[in-house]
């Protein structure tokens, strides 16, 4: 009988991580092949959905109508064979309209009457809040809760949501009229904000024609919900190096404009910095993107690569900043510069 020692274990370990790894690269490409079928572009787009979804994290979209913005989170569900609903925000939604409410129910048999919780459509395993910002803060609460907690309480009992479980809130950036700014601790729960930014002249070329054709063919699923909860106990695995510890916290310590260690450029056009959780989405989010790359370790590139959709909206731009026309996404930029990108930092 044969006995397998601990370093054999730490190789095999190793070996079946760097199989996952090579899965993950693959399913990438796969994925980006059956979206394709239906979309036309947004490669970033895609990639940042995708480490949200490996990291276990949220979120938030923002583009201007007509960029497909549904139609992609749709899809993505369909390549990822998981449940998906979507909920059209709205001003006169309420917290039971999304997570399910109480209904008196009557057994036929006995005719005994008791309640039973009838679920909403907060009960997927993607859920698309169409528009999160025109819904009032009462439902804000409860989206709120269903993010940091993974459940939702409804009747005083606790009811928990899918596993796997993701958020992905879609934003209008021009229309503001009849809207409720998300407060500073809902948006702090998304890992991103990304921008959906117009395609290209070749890619609106072909866009046009495929739209305007024969219907697409659907996108046909890569990867079960398992397979996913496995990849993100894959992605957390993967190790960094303390310089790369070192670079996230910098990033993230040059924007509180109230400590020593602010950049002149942050106490000059910020009025508030990113909090710990922006350095803990740094680290995860470039795991994410190391694993995506074929990678199976994390460096400070893969930090800087997650800088803009990590900080975009952890940092708030002072009126300095904005009567310069300056963006957050300008601030990052600028912040990138100053800190030094070392693969050697201690």
């Amino acid at each position: 009988m044969t006995t397998t020692t601990d370093s054999e274990k730490q190789t095999q370990l190793e070996g079946q991580d760097l199989q996952a790894v090579e899965q993950l690269t693959g399913a990438r490409t796969k994925i980006r092949a059956e979206l394709s079928k239906v979309i036309i572009g947004q490669d970033n787009v895609v990639d940042q959905v995708l480490i949200s979804i490996f990291t276990r994290s949220h979120s938030l979209l923002v583009g201007v109508p007509g960029l497909a913005k549904t139609l992609l989170v749709s899809s993505l569900a369909e390549t990822l064979d998981l449940e998906f609903k979507r909920i059209q925000f709205t001003p006169d939604l309420m917290p039971s309209d999304i997570t399910g409410t109480e209904v008196i129910h009557q057994d036929k048999a006995t005719n005994e009457r008791q309640f039973k919780f009838l679920k909403g459509p907060i009960f997927a395993n993607i859920v698309l809040a169409d528009e999160i910002n025109r819904t009032p803060p009462k439902t804000q609460a409860a989206m709120l809760e269903a993010m940091q907690e993974r459940k939702i309480s409804a009747g005083g009992t606790d009811h928990n949501l899918p596993n796997p479980f993701f958020v992905l809130a879609t934003q209008n950036p021009i229309e503001q009229e009849g809207t409720y700014p998300l407060p500073e601790a809902q948006l702090d729960r998304f890992i991103f904000m990304i921008k959906v930014d117009y395609p290209n002249p070749d890619e609106e070329m072909n866009i046009m024609k495929m739209v305007t054709g024969t219907v697409p063919e659907k996108p046909k699923p890569v990867l079960s919900a398992e397979q996913i909860i496995e990849l993100q106990d894959v992605v957390r695995r993967i190790p960094v190096a303390d310089h790369v510890f070192e670079y996230a916290r910098k990033l993230v310590r040059v924007t509180r404009v109230t400590t020593d260690e602010a950049l002149p450029l942050c106490k000059k056009w910020l009025s508030w910095g990113a909090g710990p959780r922006g350095g803990l989405n740094l680290i995860m989010a470039a795991k994410a993107h190391a694993v995506l790359n074929g990678q199976v370790y994390v460096s400070c590139h893969d930090v800087a690569a997650m800088a803009g959709p990590v900080l975009r909206h952890r940092i708030i731009p002072n009126f300095s900043a904005t009567s310069e026309g300056l963006t957050p996404d300008d601030i990052i930029e600028r912040i990138l510069e100053e800190v030094p990108l070392d693969e050697k930092l201690s």
